[in-house]
């Protein structure tokens, strides 16, 4: 049988292909390369060029390949932006995730796993977070992937269809044998921005916002390193196929690290003392989230090989050099 990997030429996607083709699995990528590259994905797949909304196009490459699972990783992922552009979140998030889910029942699709987010949570009363937690998302970034969740959950219960939707803590780091990682132009993310400005392809970086309830006064996170994250994923797929029941997992290490304490620990491991500027918080920024771990290792056995800050941190920097040195996908 066949995988298809919506979103296989981007950052989380790339890597998932590569653990894929490692274990041994027959992988075909659907990607609009609009944030993705194609000479991310290895010869070893199969890849096709289009959007997951196409349905015409989904429904011919699950008429013509042997797919029997659908691992959806493409659409838009940038808070900030989904506030001054809505709809064109919820177009690309939840109209989009609906015309696959829509071929994939039409396909007779047994298996799907959903690349979700701990923005549905919200600002959570408690932390580390169940999954049990009170969905409140806070922007429109978390509410299009909440509505998709909702969208599996429904299809889920109407036909013959079951799903792991993985709810992300914040995704860092690169394949450690360095043969993808983050190449996204303009890219937010914190480890990533910093190790940019590690290697001097930025100026420096700005921490928005300083007096949040939390220790040193940034937001807390639970950076979770993407080779992992894509580990779990293929656990998940083990999983579905050995017959489990639709669930909702959170992916994270159930610790959590400050603004400061990353910006401390990359400069501490590039050994460069990069400009630091702090400015005013951003909308859709909770102060604090730390996943609650421990139901997916009950779940799917999984258990994190790469869960230390410091190389999570060197990996993005190994790539960031790569990039720089003109080698990489950017």
């Amino acid at each position: 049988m066949s995988v298809l990997v919506t979103g296989g030429a981007g950052y989380i996607g790339s890597h998932m292909v590569l653990e894929l083709l490692g274990a041994g699995e027959d992988v075909v990528v659907l990607d609009n390369l609009s944030n993705g590259f194609r000479s991310a994905v290895p010869d070893a797949a199969r890849f096709i060029e289009g959007d997951v909304g196409d349905r015409a196009l989904v429904s011919r490459i699950l008429r013509e390949h042997p797919i029997d699972a659908i691992l959806h990783f493409a659409g838009s992922i940038i808070v900030p932006e989904s506030i001054t552009d809505p709809l064109g979140y919820y177009g690309n998030n939840t109209c989009n995730s609906r015309n696959l889910l829509a071929c994939a029942v039409d396909a007779g699709m047994p298996h799907f796993i959903f690349s979700s987010t701990a923005a549905v949570y919200g600002e959570p009363e408690y932390t580390p977070i169940g999954e049990d937690a009170q969905l409140r998302p806070i922007s429109p970034y978390g509410s299009s992937k909440l509505m998709t969740e909702t969208m599996l959950a429904d299809t889920a219960r109407a036909h013959p269809l079951r799903y792991v939707a993985l709810r992300y803590f914040n995704v860092a780091g690169a394949d450690p044998e360095g043969r993808t990682g983050q190449s996204t132009p303009r890219a937010t993310h914190l480890i990533k921005v910093a190790s940019e400005a590690a290697v001097g392809s930025r100026p420096g970086l700005d921490v928005f916002g300083t007096d949040y309830q939390t220790p040193d006064g940034t937001c807390v996170r639970d950076y979770i390193h993407v080779t992992d994250l894509v580990r779990a994923h293929l656990d998940a797929l083990r999983y579905l196929r050995g017959g489990g029941e639709s669930t909702v997992l959170n992916c994270g290490y159930g610790r959590g690290f400050s603004v400061f304490e990353v910006v401390d620990a990359v400069k501490r491991v590039s050994g460069f003392d990069f400009s630091v500027r702090t400015v005013d918080r951003r909308p859709g920024d909770p102060p604090d989230l730390v996943a609650g771990a421990g139901r997916i290792r009950e779940v799917l056995g999984w258990e994190p090989r790469l869960n230390d800050l410091d190389t999570i941190v060197g990996h993005a920097l190994a790539w960031e050099r790569h990039l720089k040195s003109g080698r990489g996908t950017a």
